[in-house]
C-alpha cells in the first residue's frame, strides 16, 4: 500500500495538466513634472492641454480560459521508467476541461486519477484526486487543488499554494503531438522529487478498408 501510494504522489504531478510565473502588471514610467529646464521656454498653461497628445488608457492582460488549451484534448500517452502513463483530455465546453490518468505497470494498474480545470472569476483551477482500481479515494479530505500562474503558447504553470501535492506543476507543448508534463512534489521530509514525463498523442488507427 505505501508504494502504491508514494507512486501516486509522485505521478500527481505527472498526470495532468495543468502548468508558471505571475502576469506581469502594465506599468506606466514617471513623466518627471516639475524638472522643467532653465533654459526652456515658458510653457503657456492655457494651450498645453490642449496640444497635449492624447494618453491612451491602459487594460489589465487578459485572463486565460480553460479554451486556450484546446490542443490538449485527446488521448497521450509516455512512460516513467519501466512504467506506461496514459491521459485522456476532452475538449473545452462550457468552461470545463476533465481528464483522467492511468499509471501501469506489468500488466498491473498503480493508480487511477481524475481531474479538472474550470474557468472561475479568480482563474482557472486545476482539481486532481487519485483513486485504486475499485475507485478508492487517496485524497480523503478532497482533490488537491492548483492554480494556474501563467500561461503561453508554449507552457503552462500550475502552483499549489496549500497543502496536498504536488506543488508545482508545468505542461510544455514541443509541438503538436508532444508535450513535457514536469512535477515537483515537496515532501514534510527529505528532498524535493521532480518527475518529467513525455507525452506522445495516440492518434486512431484508420479503419479498415473495405474488400468491396
Amino acid at each position: 500500500m505505501n508504494s502504491v501510494f508514494q507512486y501516486a504522489r509522485f505521478v500527481a504531478a505527472a498526470s495532468v495538466l495543468l502548468v508558471a510565473t505571475a502576469y506581469p502588471a502594465h506599468s506606466q514610467s514617471a513623466t518627471g513634472a516639475g524638472t522643467q529646464s532653465a533654459l526652456a521656454p515658458p510653457v503657456d498653461s492655457t494651450h498645453a492641454s490642449a496640444e497635449a497628445a492624447p494618453v491612451e488608457a491602459t487594460h489589465p492582460p487578459a485572463k486565460p480560459t480553460v479554451g486556450e488549451f484546446a490542443w490538449l484534448a485527446g488521448r497521450w500517452q509516455g512512460t516513467w521508467g519501466p512504467r506506461v502513463a496514459q491521459q485522456v483530455w476532452t475538449t473545452p465546453k462550457a468552461g470545463v476541461m476533465m481528464g483522467t490518468f492511468q499509471l501501469a505497470e506489468n500488466d498491473k494498474t498503480l493508480v487511477l486519477e481524475l481531474f479538472t480545470m474550470v474557468d472561475g472569476p479568480d482563474g482557472i483551477k486545476f482539481r486532481l484526486r487519485h483513486f485504486t482500481p475499485s475507485l478508492v479515494a487517496w485524497e480523503k479530505p478532497g482533490p488537491t487543488v492548483l492554480d494556474l500562474s501563467s500561461a503561453d503558447a508554449k507552457s503552462i504553470v500550475f502552483e499549489n499554494p496549500t497543502d496536498g501535492q504536488p506543488k508545482r506543476t508545468s505542461i510544455t507543448r514541443v509541438d503538436a503531438d508532444t508535450y513535457i508534463l514536469k512535477s515537483e512534489v515537496v515532501p514534510e521530509k527529505g528532498d524535493p522529487q521532480t518527475t518529467e514525463i513525455t507525452y506522445h498523442r495516440v492518434k486512431d488507427a484508420p479503419p479498415p478498408k473495405s474488400k468491396h
